[in-house]
């Protein structure tokens, strides 16, 4: 009956398994939740605010503010959150290591529009993905652009999904980031987009800034070869969990 059920799903484009706490992704993160306890959530790259909507299916009551630069997504995004009095949508920009204006590419599947130019093997791997047009943001720094939204927060979770990007937002938030009890990031690991930074140098920079790899699961792999393109992880501050705070 299982299999039945499971090819079934599949010509749906969706999949059944057996819910694993030990190795669930939404596992993952509801227990970084419970255990760090965040009470402001900076949701970089918001897109059309399905991280917001996850996080509130996990149960966190907290604050959330996104930051998305394209304008039919951050239009999406403002719509997604109506409703929900402790989540809201900074203006419309990138967040990155400058100030100014900046050409984002558009992907066909949104998700995937980036700052940087799409390599091949992202393309290869997601046809869907490939640029469609470009359109102009503005441009900040995190340490310029969280301020506003900090205010008493004592554990702030950021997570940084910028296609490529996670360089640079890091280096624009510095003082945010090391003022975060934990992180959630994307991380490559073969290069998708040019001029992204491995995912050696990022690890050795969200170390290098304090964090330990707190978890670890498959993003986007390339169907055809199964090779996992792109990994999320956790990142966390040991000494900020509400077990060594106790």
């Amino acid at each position: 009956m299982r299999d039945y059920l499971r090819r079934t799903l599949r010509r749906f484009g969706y999949d059944l398994h057996r819910y694993l706490p030990e190795s669930s992704p939404d596992a993952q993160v509801q227990a970084l939740l419970t255990g760090f306890a965040p009470d402001l959530v900076l949701d970089i790259g918001a897109n059309s605010g399905q991280y917001g909507r996850s996080l509130r299916a996990l149960g966190h009551a907290g604050r959330i503010v996104s930051f998305e630069p394209l304008a039919a997504a951050h239009a999406a995004l403002l719509a997604t959150s109506a409703g929900d009095p402790g989540w809201t949508i900074a203006p419309r920009a990138a967040i990155g290591d400058h100030e100014g204006l900046i050409s984002i590419n558009i992907a066909g599947n949104s998700a995937s529009s980036s700052l940087l130019p799409m390599l091949g093997s992202h393309r290869d791997a997601a046809p869907h993905a490939n640029y469609i047009g470009t359109e102009m943001v503005p441009i900040t720094r995190l340490d310029r652009a969280a301020p506003a939204h900090i205010g008493s927060a004592a554990q702030i979770h950021v997570k940084i999904d910028t296609q490529g990007y996670e360089t640079q937002v890091l280096a624009g938030g510095t003082a945010t980031i090391a003022a975060a009890a934990s992180i959630q990031i994307e991380m490559s690991l073969t290069p998708l987009y040019e001029g992204q930074a491995t995912y050696e140098a990022l690890m050795a920079d969200l170390a290098a800034r304090g964090l330990v790899l707190w978890g670890l699961w498959p993003g986007f792999a390339d169907p055809a070869t199964g090779r996992i393109l792109q990994a999320e992880a956790l990142w966390a501050r040991p000494e900020r969990h509400r077990a060594a705070r106790a």
